[in-house]
């Protein structure tokens, strides 16, 4: 049997997992590491703390699958968007990375709007600046730590800081890469005039691939650390989204994804680059070669209930740990006793600003509408709701597109709570599909180094085979009336605290 390994870098941990060529979870480990915040608004984490967390997991999923390292044929990476990782000449990290949530970059966004104007930026792009993406987060070290823009030999992403400490390669890949936002997109390489307007050097920038091919191979020192086999190749592999919707077999147009993780995501496959003509969803490289994709995102999902979690629920902390069931299990369950309408709270999920449909890295989150009659539960309720609110914001976009929708299939650490995938559905009015396919990016990137590998014959083939639906959610149709009310009121609150 032959063996896949693919490695996730996310925001709260990494997660290895090994799977044989059918696309069977193998073994798996996660290793978590922690997030900085200098200043409000800014978010930072060490890179090495992601090859550690790398290091121990493929040791550990090495260790106790039994399975022998030369039997392992390839090796994906998956990670985190956006984040900014500067090394010097001797290939050390200058700085801590600034990472994709971070809103620090307002300035170096009107900057690149200035130089390079809104529309071309787009039509280059597919994006509008802004604060998430790489671009202005290295303007912003130009301009605010100057000894170290001087250092810089190269800048990576997150997953390829790791390719580079298992290979002694510099290398991306085209899917990460076009949320750099120095990519053009249209040509799937870097954007000679966006580079030469605003004066930065080429060479720092490494070199750009398909996410199919093998970028390099296991290196003797990273063979020692991992027990992996020296030579082993290491694919291109995805950014985090393009990865998961690999793993969730969004391949071709027609079959769209919802993922409820940290942020939030509706992800739709393209043949050919489609944008918005504000910039209110990205559109980028797919991770299949020859093919594009549009995607909304809303900042704060997963990230809202853990947050509530964390300020407002430590009695629930507790009592869930007496009855030894999963906190987030019991939240949504106690939200299950609100009504439809959260009895009248609207949250706006903004805790880290938001970007789909509203650019706006300042805005603040709000609970509007509370009155006495409220409890714990409502407040629950009205957190999922408000998440699933900004996501049909998302997908209201991708069908103005006449983007065509056969099937959503949903996937996500909120997808994985029954109440808020019914929630989900009944705020879209669309069955939703769950997926069999586990471990997400993990398996996506565990795919693509399958096709790089020769084990596939396409990324199309091998999800066919590979990913399956699984149980699907059906819309209460008799509730669409009372969420068209709310979620009037959800998208009408925006302008009034917009500038509080």
């Amino acid at each position: 049997m032959r063996y896949l390994l693919g490695l996730d870098i996310g925001t709260s941990g990494t997660k290895t997992a090994l799977f044989d060529e059918n696309g069977n979870t193998v073994k798996t480990a996660t290793y978590g590491y922690d997030l900085f915040q200098p200043q409000v608004g800014w978010a930072e984490q060490n890179p090495d703390d992601w090859w550690e967390a790398c290091v121990n997991g493929i040791r550990d999923v090495i260790d106790k699958s039994g399975v022998q390292a030369s039997d392992i044929k390839g090796i994906g990476l998956s990670g985190q968007m956006h984040g900014l990782v500067l090394v010097d000449k001797d290939y050390k990290v200058i700085r801590n990375s600034i990472i994709w949530c971070d809103q620090r970059t307002e300035k170096e966004c009107d900057y690149m709007i200035e130089v390079i104007g809104k529309e071309r930026l787009i039509k280059i792009t597919g994006n509008p600046a802004l604060t998430g993406f790489t671009l202005s987060k290295l303007l912003w070290v130009r301009n605010n730590e100057p000894d170290n823009y001087s250092k810089i030999y190269k800048i990576l992403l997150p997953k390829d800081y790791i390719r580079l400490k298992l290979t002694n390669v510099f290398a991306t890949e085209v899917s990460d890469a076009s949320g750099m936002q120095m990519l053009d997109i249209n040509t799937r390489n870097w954007s000679e005039e966006l580079l030469r307007d605003l004066n930065i050097d080429k060479n720092i920038l490494a070199e750009v691939y398909e996410s199919v091919v093998v970028s390099g191979h296991v290196t003797e020192e990273a063979a020692k650390l991992t027990k992996l086999a020296v030579g082993t190749p290491v694919v291109g592999g995805a950014g985090d989204q393009a990865a998961g919707a690999i793993g969730n077999g969004i391949v071709s147009e027609g079959i769209i994804s919802t993922v409820i993780g940290t942020s939030g995501v509706v992800f739709a496959a393209t043949d050919t680059p489609r944008f918005d003509k504000l910039g209110r969803v990205h559109t980028l490289c797919h991770a299949v070669p020859n093919k594009w994709h549009i995607m909304g995102v809303t900042q704060g999902a997963g990230l809202s209930l853990n947050w509530f979690k964390r300020t407002f629920c430590a009695k629930e902390v507790e009592e869930s740990e007496k009855l030894g069931v999963d906190i987030y299990d019991l939240l949504t369950e106690r939200a299950s006793k609100s009504k439809p309408g959260a009895n009248g709270i609207v949250y706006l999920p903004y805790l880290m600003g938001e970007r789909t449909p509203h650019i706006d890295p300042n805005v603040k989150g709000a609970f509007l509408g509370v009155s006495l009659i409220n409890n714990h539960d409502d407040f629950v309720r009205s957190i999922l709701e408000g998440v699933s609110f900004s996501l049909k914001n998302c997908l209201d976009l991708i069908e103005d597109m006449k983007v065509k929708i056969d099937e959503i299939r949903v996937t996500g650490g909120g997808a994985e709570s029954s109440i808020w995938r019914q929630i989900l559905a009944d705020i879209f009015q669309h069955g939703l599909t769950t997926v069999k396919a586990s471990e997400g990016g993990a398996l996506g990137v565990a795919i693509l180094a399958g096709v790089g590998a020769g084990i596939y014959e396409s990324v199309e083939d091998a999800c066919q085979k590979i990913v399956k639906g699984n149980s699907k959610v059906e819309p209460n149709v008799e509730l669409k009336e009372v969420y068209e009310k709310v979620y009037e009121a959800y998208n009408s609150a925006y302008p009034r605290i917009k500038g509080f």
